[in-house]
């Protein structure tokens, strides 16, 4: 049977996508480059994060272009003034909220909106006020420095696989979703709470070796700011050792089994420092098990 094809306008450019497509998928065929933070194409759209905002002919609103499905007709401005003022206070706002320093695309996209993360006022002075409402949990008060619970947390070194800091963690979801029926099925994770006590969290909050983790490491793999870290590299940067400049990446199989995993190994100073798979290998899906991700440690006969 034939897929029927849809003709919509982007930027002025006609473009046809098959039946089905999102305005994400329409927009990149345009030749558009519509910002995602939440998105990644081995998920489920999460529609959380907002970046990825277009003005639609007839809408009422800005619609998420990576979950909004393109319809025959429609008319889209990708960068239109009312686009591009909603991403930079997006930007703004996740920038004064969390520690975004490790996202390359949140530093591109900052200079290329003009955002300012500083209007919103001191972060360090804000972090601080989070602190104190963590320890006194239920006692937020948004209008009096307030700040969310993902910000105070101290850094989560609770196994010797990957290391969790949540002042890095701008609530995507995607860990969430790579945890549940996107990828692992585990459902180890969610978010808990709402407004400023949002955050991810374990049932109960309990420890991760006490909760269903089965320690895949999915969720590092599709996060998007550093929050979720590989251990090797969380010590490397604290040793002030991490450097791209020095890191090659290659190719290889899974020794392990035969589903013929692809593994894309990070290398620096002659040792595997980082291990992830392709998104768009046939075989992973760029997902892995906890001996793909992990396992590693024969090659230098650990």
């Amino acid at each position: 049977m034939t897929q029927r094809t849809l003709e919509l306008t982007v930027d002025g450019v006609k473009v046809s996508v098959p039946e089905g497509a999102t305005l994400l998928d329409a927009c990149r065929k345009a030749g558009k480059d519509v910002p995602t933070f939440c998105w990644a194409a081995n998920l489920t759209p999460a529609n959380v994060c907002r970046i990825c905002v277009v003005e639609l002919g007839g809408a009422r609103t800005l619609v998420p272009a990576c979950s909004r499905k393109a319809e025959a007709g429609q008319v889209v401005q990708t960068d239109s003034p009312r686009v591009h003022l909603s991403r930079k206070l997006v930007l703004e706002l996740l920038g004064s909220s969390v520690d975004m320093s490790l996202s390359r695309d949140f530093q591109a996209l900052s200079k290329r909106y003009g955002a300012r993360p500083e209007r919103f006022g001191n972060k360090a002075a804000r972090a601080e006020a989070g602190a104190r409402d963590a320890a006194h949990a239920g006692h937020h008060h948004p209008g009096d420095g307030a700040q969310a619970a993902t910000v105070g947390q101290p850094v989560k070194v609770d196994n010797a696989l990957f290391v969790r800091d949540y002042e890095k963690c701008m609530l995507c979801y995607k860990c969430v979703e790579a945890c549940g029926t996107d990828a692992q099925n585990t459902f180890a994770i969610a978010v808990a709470g709402r407004g400023f006590e949002a955050r991810i969290s374990t049932e109960h909050d309990v420890a991760l070796d006490d909760s269903a983790c089965v320690f895949c490491g999915n969720c590092i793999g599709v996060c998007p700011t550093g929050a979720l870290m590989f251990a090797s590299e969380h010590e490397l940067r604290a040793q002030g050792r991490w450097d791209e400049s020095k890191q090659t990446v290659t190719d290889t199989v899974c020794a392990y089994c035969g589903v013929g995993c692809v593994l894309s190994l990070t290398v620096q100073d002659n040792e595997i420092v980082r291990v992830t798979s392709p998104s768009d290998s046939s075989v992973t899906g760029g997902h892995l098990c906890v001996k793909g991700r992990f396992g590693y440690g024969f090659v230098k006969g650990g």
